[in-house]
């Protein structure tokens, strides 16, 4: 059989090494009254010390099972534990630091460590569906939130699997974790204007970028505020018309055409370096630097001040740029010509911008009831035709 149970102890009388006895212990041939107080399972790679024969024995008996139904893994028992859940999230994260995004990384962050807090070191092949279910309904999270933690945790399991660190039968299920997305305010292109109008007044003397990144947003609604501050001088075409966005969502280089308008704005800059940011601040302005690239939220802080300034509320910036901009455009054009204005790669996203309103759902019922309005003598007619059939 494979593997055994050894001692590192001699006999006191002799020095001879202890044996098992397959009973009850290891001792000695010579001396049966002496006998081994602690104990070492080898089998294999595995070795493990036991302060007890029982326990030792009941090691060895799992590990001769878990090899005859081929389930064995030498990994499972190592000092470091390599398949320990905490152990791979890091590895984990260390790789995806290198291919995503930092707000995806501080998100991934988050949820790893929101992993580890809940299974610590806990090997990922004892990892199933009901204990991934009481993890994620644990979280005192929102909905979404539920859905994003769940998919990094797909996500992690499938590395797992192309790693070769678990095998496809391994792969647990994962539970259902649905949610249902919240609509933006919006508001009209006339709010939008006055809004825009605010902002210009108010930042203009202090950088003209401030204003010009919010107008770009109105107007480029296919450009993310995320993806406008990252815009670099180099992904700037003036000669051609056009902003280029590396890493955009959509995890494909989206190219966006400007117009003519913003072309001449663009020219009245001076040119930079490809890699200098072009939303940076300018010399003068008080606790920034000179050159410092605009922070992940200085346009929605200028387009709250305006609004407050209007006395207009609860209106965010992705919701009065991207939302608002998508939504007034319902009056000339299609949808499909909205959604390819948008950039949209599936339908659900986009259609938490071409939602309909009430004023549209009366112009469509007004039609409805019209179709069916029917003249007097046409009325009597089809009554006596229906007297008719009757007879």
């Amino acid at each position: 059989m494979i593997g055994g149970i050894y001692s590192g102890q001699k006999c006191l009388v002799c020095g001879g090494s202890f044996k098992d006895n397959h009973k009850d212990g290891l001792v000695c041939s010579k001396h049966p009254e002496h006998r081994a107080t602690r104990f070492i399972v080898k089998f294999n790679k595995t070795w493990k010390r036991f302060k007890s024969y029982e326990t030792a024995n009941r090691f060895l008996t799992g590990l001769r099972f878990k090899c005859d139904e081929g389930t064995y893994d030498e990994r499972d028992y190592k000092k470091d534990n390599p398949l320990g859940l905490d152990v791979l999230l890091e590895k984990w994260l260390e790789l995806k630091e290198k291919t995503v995004k930092p707000g995806s990384y501080r998100n991934l962050t988050n949820y790893a460590g929101r992993a580890i807090a809940f299974f610590g070191s806990r090997n990922v092949k004892e990892i199933g569906f009901a204990e991934l279910e009481d993890f994620l309904f644990s979280q005192k999270v929102s909905d979404k939130t539920r859905a994003n933690i769940k998919s990094a945790m797909h996500d992690f399991w499938t590395w797992l699997r192309k790693r070769r660190i678990i095998a496809l039968a391994q792969f647990p299920e994962f539970p259902e974790c649905s949610f249902e997305l919240g609509f933006r305010k919006t508001i009209s292109k006339e709010e939008q204007t006055a809004i825009l109008d605010e902002v210009y007044r108010i930042s203009y003397h202090i950088n003209p970028k401030i204003y010009l990144g919010i107008k770009w947003l109105c107007t480029y609604i296919s450009i993310r505020p995320g993806e406008m501050i990252s815009l670099k001088e180099g992904n700037i075409d003036v000669s051609n018309g056009y902003l280029t966005f590396p890493y955009p969502k959509e995890k494909k280089p989206k190219t966006v055409p400007i117009l003519e308008e913003d072309v001449e704005i663009l020219r009245g800059f001076p040119a930079g370096v490809p890699a200098l940011p072009f939303f940076r601040h300018v010399k003068g302005i008080s606790g920034v630097r000179e050159g410092q690239p605009f922070g992940e939220k200085y346009f929605y802080k200028w387009w709250v001040k305006a609004c407050q300034n209007l006395g207009i509320e609860g209106v965010d910036l992705y919701g009065g740029t991207r939302h608002s901009s998508a939504k007034a455009l319902r009056h000339y054009c299609s949808p499909e010509e909205i959604k390819r204005a948008t950039m949209h790669v599936t339908n659900k996203a986009f259609e938490r911008y071409f939602q309909i309103e009430s004023d549209d759902l009366r112009e469509i019922y007004s039609k409805t009831k019209t179709a069916t309005v029917m003249q007097p003598e046409k009325l009597q007619a089809k009554k006596d035709n229906l007297l008719k059939l009757k007879g």
